[in-house]
């Protein structure tokens, strides 16, 4: 033996053992390869799925899912698991039906719109006020409008990032609202959706204060295409029934676990997806795939050793009916110091990009992730991560965040729809967003850096 392999061997002997594993077993690269074969998101997501199914926020169904996941995430492992209850308005879905009167008699294929109101117990038979956009709509007089069934109309493409679903998803969150403000007897929208199966998109809608909420509902995309037809040929009446409608109060609630840290005063990484669903599919890629990819990845690391900061994972509830969940935790975690916050909520499929909001001392984090995603195909963005509607709350207090963001080509086929199932999950893409999430952990969750909070005007 050489004098210097013997000095390096002495060196090495007077290490605390402790910290030697920790180092290796913690290693960014390393836990992002062995996450590529992944089973415990498949795991979450199946059960989840397959022994509760649709999830929607403050029922019964969302409740047993809470007794489920305290289950799931003891048995994982995880630290302080509990649930944290609050109260808000429960919305419930009832008879919703379309069909077109008169010599082109036929039915077409609707779902009702999250917090649509009812047109009461007896259908609505009214003529069609058509517009092709939602700016259409809100340029005509009310007299265009008034006593009539409201059809709205505007489509989507896919697209990698889903940015079109921003705009014209305004027609789903605002139209009915403009619609009732105008005096009409319902509304029906194009689904807000890329697919051409005969499925209709649910999703929410919101009502300001003094207007009464009408019967709202989505198309499916060939029924709307179907009713374009018609309108072409002539006015067009249709005979609509939607009983759906608010229901009081009830009660949602997040759950909280935790892989804590060994060094409390580093703070807190917040990360998760939501719990709750929409009615019409069993909520695979909408959320169960988020709650179980960030899972996944948090136990990968809770297994390597202790982190610096501890990760918290959030089942988050209430998302679909408008974020009661997110703003519920912000609200009860106010005194805590979070330094990242980020959530799954975009599917299944590849991670392509991430993007971050860092404060200045932390920006060699970003760095270090570049090298650490790249062999998994995902590049730096030249944007700034802004996060998503369950962590959002908290970002807004000026946390840091990483998006990472999946390919969302074909999200839109299946969002707020009954396909939403677990079918359509790919469980190598589901792996590889596990890993995305590992090596990001293990990157921020043992930086040497102080991840400070973010002031207006600063940040990447």
């Amino acid at each position: 033996m050489t004098k210097r392999i013997l000095l390096a061997a002495v060196a090495a002997l007077a290490l605390p053992l402790p910290a030697l594993a920790q180092t290796a077993a913690q290693d960014p690269a390393t836990l992002r390869d062995a996450a590529l074969k992944d089973d415990v998101a498949w795991d979450i997501v199946e059960g989840l799925t397959t022994e509760i199914g649709q999830r929607l926020a403050a029922t019964e169904a969302e409740a047993r899912a809470r007794a489920w996941a305290v289950k799931k995430l003891t048995a994982l492992g995880f630290k302080n698991v509990h649930i944290e209850t609050y109260k808000m308005p429960l919305w419930q879905r009832g008879l919703e039906t379309a069909e077109v009167l008169g010599a082109s008699s036929q039915k077409l294929t609707i779902a009702a719109l999250g917090n649509s109101g009812s047109t009461g117990p007896k259908p609505v038979e009214a003529d069609v006020a058509y517009f092709p956009t939602l700016a259409d709509l809100q340029a005509a007089p009310a007299e265009a409008v008034k006593g009539k069934i409201v059809f709205v109309s505007n489509a989507m493409t896919p697209t990698q990032d889903g940015s079109q679903y921003g705009y014209y998803g305004a027609a789903r969150r605002s139209g009915p609202n403009l619609a009732a403000s105008k005096g009409a007897a319902a509304i029906l929208i194009r689904s807000i959706g890329t697919d051409y199966h005969r499925n209709p998109h649910t999703g929410v809608t919101n009502w300001t204060k003094g207007v009464t909420p009408i019967g709202a509902a989505a198309l499916s995309l060939p029924d709307a295409e179907q009713l374009e037809r018609l309108l072409k040929r002539g006015p067009v009446k249709l005979r609509v029934q939607i009983t759906a409608g608010m229901k009081g109060e009830a009660e949602s609630g997040n759950v909280v676990a935790e892989v804590p840290g060994s060094d409390p005063a580093a703070g807190i990484i917040l990360v998760g997806g939501h719990l709750d669903s929409w009615d019409l599919g069993t909520g695979a890629i909408d959320d169960g795939a988020g709650v179980a990819i960030t899972t996944a990845a948090a136990k990968r690391i809770m297994d390597a050793g202790q982190p610096r900061r501890t990760i918290r994972v959030v089942w988050f509830g209430a998302e679909e009916p408008g974020g009661f969940g997110g703003d519920a935790y912000a609200k009860a975690h106010a005194g805590e110091r979070h330094v990242l916050a980020q959530e799954s909520d975009f599917g299944a499929d590849r991670v392509w990009k991430f993007e971050v909001n860092l404060s200045e001392g932390a920006k060699p984090i970003a760095d270090r992730l570049a090298s650490v995603l790249s062999p998994l195909g995902i590049s730096r963005g030249r944007g700034v991560a802004h996060g998503g509607t369950d962590v959002g709350p908290t970002i807004n207090t000026g946390v840091g965040v990483i998006d990472m963001s999946q390919n969302g080509l074909r999200y839109f086929d299946y969002h707020h729809t009954p396909d939403d199932t677990l079918d359509k999950i790919d469980p190598e893409q589901l792996r590889q967003n596990v890993a995305a999430w590992t090596a990001m952990l293990a990157v921020t969750a043992n930086a040497p850096e102080d991840i400070a909070p973010i002031s207006k005007g600063q940040g990447e």
